[in-house]
């Protein structure tokens, strides 16, 4: 499955228009990116927060950053493009498992 390297969201199927850019690690959503150029790890993770926050962490903000930086510290990209927001705590999986079904 084609999916975003900087939030892992899906690039196909209901998705495919979502398509943003391509780097060299791979395709990059819309959502993570801005007239051609990748937002900041800051922006990316904003986005993430508000995204887990409304869609699976029912309004808890500090669940939807733990749920973020689960979700984006997984990814091959932010493990070789570390910033500061990802330092703090993470999800469990069993957290992370159950937002993830409800999406």
């Amino acid at each position: 499955m084609k999916t975003c390297i900087t939030c892992g969201m899906p690039l196909e199927g209901e998705h495919a228009n979502d398509f943003g850019m391509e780097l060299p690690e791979g395709p990059v959503c819309k959502f993570d990116s801005e007239n051609g150029k990748l937002k900041s790890g800051d922006e990316i993770f904003e986005g993430g927060v508000v995204f887990f926050t409304q869609s699976a962490a029912d309004g808890d903000r500090s669940l939807g950053e733990r749920l973020t930086r689960k979700n984006m510290k997984a990814l091959p990209y932010w493990q070789a493009h570390p910033f500061a927001k990802l330092d703090g705590p993470e999800a469990t999986d069993e957290e992370f498992n159950a937002a993830m079904a409800k999406l």
